[in-house]
């Protein structure tokens, strides 16, 4: 009797762990945020948790293992029935979305996981289901699709030249290569010039609008790809792949740049273009946006306008009547010339000279052809002028020669060329008139006969004074 007491008291403490595991069990699946049902192999719910009884609406009174999922016109309706059917037929594991059942509030999308039971033996025993509400989710991939096709709608119609990139297969094997020791990619690159080309190809074109076709003058996206590729200047495209790879190794591409190309059909233009990665793919680089404006005219316009400035700067410093330089640039140019002669001890020599009995041309033949004898002057002197040399129309008939590294014995042998080609020349035939006109010259050299800019011109000047003191048509240099 006692053995039997002992054995039925075993029992009753079996029975009791069973129980509490089954509440044990119930309470963890009453508590899952999943639906979890049990199926047999002939469609029969064997159990369920609450949230699924929810879910089937099936009220409390009656018993569940009543339930037949292939019969349910809660199941049939929304085709999980029929789901369940080929799972049992198969016993495949499948997963499928359905519209919500009965009995859950804010709810319209439901996934269902179901799989097989099968045995140790191999046999199958039913089907475990979980259910989840995949609303959220649903509708968080609508969202997406939406901001994705008003993306696309608004990348197709923009006005300006757009271009996607996918530089993830590039990123990753940079990461790679920095993985395995390589720090310095730009003296990779260099020692290893072929990968540039092969890196540079990892970057795929995803899509571009037609604005960016028509910059490109290309006919579609692959016509692009190939040509961009393939470029008549290996140069420039060697230069281009090796920014653009850095930019990648760096991660840096957020930024924007101006640069000029050549389209498939031989059109250069100058470009602005601004670059980044899709918001969510900074990491990867999968998606990279580039903006292309289109500013050769603004880049044809600046150059006209620098050259306009540039011209107008020029015209500033020139003489109206001979073309000369004027006194402005005179001042402004000696002086930085006495300065630099100053550093490298180097000499500068300055003639300064006028045209002898020149009031007597200008009575005889009037202003105007006074004028035009003026110009044909200072044509003269600058046929016998080499850079860095150059003539200043100084005031009336008066002209300053300013010469570089001129000392003054080749200052003197310069003013006899420019006496020279004035004497020899007519001037005034072309208006029908016969003129011959003489010079005088005096001539100072720097540092012998002043240390600045203000008492080398003085210095000539008072050496031209002595010229015309001694008869004119002479050259004269400052006395030592």
């Amino acid at each position: 009797m006692r053995r039997i007491r002992e054995l039925e008291e075993r029992c009753r403490k079996a029975e009791d762990a069973l129980l509490a595991l089954e509440a044990h069990n119930r309470l963890l699946g009453d508590s899952s945020p999943f639906g979890i049902m049990i199926v047999d192999r002939d469609g029969r719910v064997f159990g369920v948790n609450r949230k699924m009884m929810d879910m089937l609406d099936w009220p409390e009174d009656q018993d569940i293992r009543q339930l037949d999922t292939l019969t349910y016109p809660l199941l049939v309706d929304n085709g999980v029935s029929s789901v369940f059917q080929a799972c049992i037929k198969n016993k495949s594991r499948m997963t499928s979305d359905h519209t919500c059942l009965r009995g859950i509030d804010d709810c319209s999308h439901l996934r269902f996981h179901i799989s097989p039971v099968i045995e140790p033996n191999g046999g199958f025993n039913g089907l475990i289901v979980f259910v989840e509400d995949v609303t959220e989710l649903k509708m968080a991939e609508e969202s997406i699709l939406a901001s994705e096709k008003k993306y696309r709608q608004l990348f197709e119609s923009a006005p300006v030249a757009m271009i996607e990139r996918d530089a993830a297969e590039l990123k990753a094997y940079l990461d790679g290569l920095r993985a395995d020791g390589i720090a310095d990619f730009g003296a990779h690159f260099d020692q290893h010039p072929q990968e540039l080309a092969r890196c540079f190809g990892m970057i795929k074109t995803v899509g571009c609008n037609s604005a960016f076709l028509e910059l490109m003058e290309a006919q579609d996206v692959h016509e692009f790809d190939s040509g961009f590729k393939s470029p008549n200047s290996s140069t420039e495209f060697m230069r281009m792949a090796r920014e653009v790879v850095l930019m990648i190794a760096d991660g840096n591409v957020a930024g924007e740049r101006e640069e000029t190309f050549v389209s498939l059909k031989g059109t250069e233009r100058s470009i602005f273009s601004k670059y980044m990665p899709l918001s969510g793919h900074e990491e990867t680089l999968s998606r990279i946006i580039v903006a292309v404006v289109d500013i050769t005219s603004r880049k044809q316009a600046e150059e006209a306008l620098r050259k306009s400035e540039q011209r107008f700067r020029e015209l500033a410093m020139r003489d109206n009547l001979t073309g000369l330089y004027n006194r402005r640039y005179l001042y402004q140019s000696l002086t930085d010339l006495v300065d630099r002669a100053t550093l490298n001890r180097s000499v500068i020599s300055v003639i300064f000279m006028d045209l002898d009995n020149f009031k007597g041309i200008v009575d005889t033949y009037g202003h105007l052809n006074g004028s035009r004898a003026i110009k044909e002057v200072g044509l003269a002197i600058q046929e016998t002028l080499e850079k860095p040399a150059y003539a200043v129309a100084y005031a009336g008939d008066e002209f300053v020669v300013v010469l570089p590294d001129f000392d003054s014995n080749q200052a003197v042998a310069q003013a006899r060329r420019i006496q020279a080609g004035i004497k020899d020349r007519i001037f005034l035939r072309d208006h029908g008139l016969d003129v011959h006109i003489e010079s005088s010259f005096g001539i100072a050299t720097f540092p012998d006969h002043a240390d600045n800019m203000t008492d080398l011109l003085a210095a000539a000047d008072r050496a031209l004074f002595e010229a015309k003191g001694d008869g004119k048509n002479k050259i004269k240099t400052v006395e030592k």
